[in-house]
């Protein structure tokens, strides 16, 4: 008679939080790990609630930590996974766990993953499995970061929340998509101070091959997607691989539309690619701008200045596309009057509508590892690190400019949950900027008010960190 086959080892994939995607982090590792013959059960509780069932029955617990939210709210879960199955092994994997190594191990976990982690992953999941001994005293034998070039995977969605149910694209006609996300690379060329991913890739990249993307796609518009997120840090790291990608996405799905994030530097430097965008699809380009200080630009070594982002403002226009630049709005070196300036600029461009509230109220925030902490001034103005905040404290000189900061963050929660537009929200924080100086420094630029009709496209949940 036949043995039967033993089940495979458990596993439970939790994501937090992933800016209302549907998690690329993951539907990655599902694939590897089903391929190694693991059980996999995949939790987003940014949209379900914790499979308590799973917990108590899994081998290993893997928390995916992309970001610096999605590290904080799955911190806070820790406890419960650890009454549900007190002898579940822990691992923490992607972008911000081996920033946090140390705070992560004294919460419990026993595995920490960055940089290219599926590989890493599996090799975990089958030393859990074939050592049923293994306790938190045991070292970890896999590489806390890993830039090794892997074949990836089509990423393996079954099982997860359905794309419908995650932030929708509404279109200046008021006509809603369904947003697919996927990755074509992982990392990034450039050393951006405050960037959390050089910690972990150092200014490396590494490429998910074509096939894979495609089929990921395909897979993805299969199921209801008409629009797609490419959550690259830098789209034109890998000009060609992304220039290729885009006309071979094109040619399958010429109805559906895409989004990319490509920094000032490149949409310079690759200029001659963006009517290759606008052709294929792309609805808008989104650039970590920061700041329009080019002392301030400097410090964060963004490698652009305010005249760069100006050009690629009216390059973006004379070739038919939409710039939706990011800030880090509040940084210790700010002003109030810099930041009156930052909205006036906003204003004169006309990029009231391109640019997120949330957009401007972000502060700098100070994770560990960060290469801001080079500069002595920052190293004199930090103030320790905060494990529950996971990042550096830091207060501005001027205590008007933190009080400001706290006043548009308000704002902006506030008038989005009444469903404010843009407009209305920007003339508001305006407004505050103007009273917190106690003078208009503008005098002759109409401050903008009232409701205007939505001229871009925008998602649903706007981006964040």
């Amino acid at each position: 008679m036949a043995t039967p086959l033993q089940p495979g080892p458990k596993v439970v994939l939790i994501s937090t939080y992933e800016l209302g995607r549907q998690p690329f982090g993951l539907a990655s590792p599902a694939a590897w790990l089903r391929h190694a013959g693991g059980v996999v059960t995949c939790v987003d509780v940014a949209l379900q609630r914790l499979d308590e069932e799973a917990i108590r029955a899994a081998d290993l617990v893997a928390f995916y930590v992309p970001m610096h939210t999605a590290t904080r709210l799955a911190s806070a879960l820790v406890p419960r996974v650890k009454a549900l199955n007190p002898d579940a092994y822990l691992c923490f994997y992607g972008l911000y766990a081996p920033v946090n190594e140390g705070y992560l191990r004294r919460l419990g976990a026993d595995t920490i993953l960055g940089g290219e982690f599926e590989a890493g992953l599996v090799s975990l999941m089958r030393r859990v499995h074939s050592d049923r001994n293994a306790t938190r005293s045991d070292s970890q034998v896999e590489p806390m970061i890993s830039l090794d070039r892997q074949k990836f995977l089509v990423p393996d969605r079954s099982g997860l929340v359905a794309l419908s149910r995650y932030a929708s694209l509404t279109l200046p006609d008021g006509r809603r998509r369904t947003v697919g996300y996927t990755e074509a690379s992982r990392g990034c060329k450039h050393l951006c101070r405050h960037c959390p991913v050089v910690p972990v890739y150092g200014g490396q990249f590494r490429i998910v091959q074509r096939d894979v993307v495609l089929e990921d796609i395909r897979q993805q518009v299969a199921a209801g997607a008409e629009h797609i997120t490419f959550g690259d840090p830098d789209f034109f790291n890998g000009v060609g691989h992304a220039v290729a990608l885009v006309r071979a996405l094109h040619e399958a799905h010429p109805r559906v539309t895409y989004d990319v994030t490509v920094k000032i530097e490149h949409l310079l430097r690759h200029a001659e690619h963006l009517p290759v965008l606008r052709d294929t699809g792309c609805l808008f380009v989104i650039s970590a701008v920061e700041s329009l200080d080019d002392r301030v630009l400097a410090l964060l070594d963004k490698g652009h200045t305010r005249k760069d982002f100006e050009e690629v403002v009216r390059l973006f226009r004379s070739v038919g596309l939409v710039l939706c630049p990011t800030f880090v709005a509040f940084t210790p070196w700010i002003s109030l009057e810099g930041y009156q300036e930052l909205l006036a600029t906003l204003a004169e461009l006309d990029l009231i509508e391109h640019v997120a509230p949330i957009q401007l109220a972000i502060r700098l925030l100070i994770p560990a590892g960060s290469r801001l902490l080079e500069l002595p001034e920052v190293r004199d103005l930090v103030e320790g690190f905060d494990e529950v905040l996971l990042s550096y404290r830091w207060r501005h000189p001027d205590p008007r400019v933190d009080q400001l900061q706290e006043e548009v963050q308000a704002l902006v929660k506030l008038e989005e949950a009444r469903g404010a537009s843009r407009r209305e929200i920007f003339g508001k924080a305006w407004l505050l900027a103007e009273q917190a100086t106690g003078e208009r420094r503008r005098p002759l630029l109409q401050r903008p008010r009232g409701p205007a009709r939505t001229l871009i496209p925008i998602m649903s949940e706007p981006w964040y960190c």
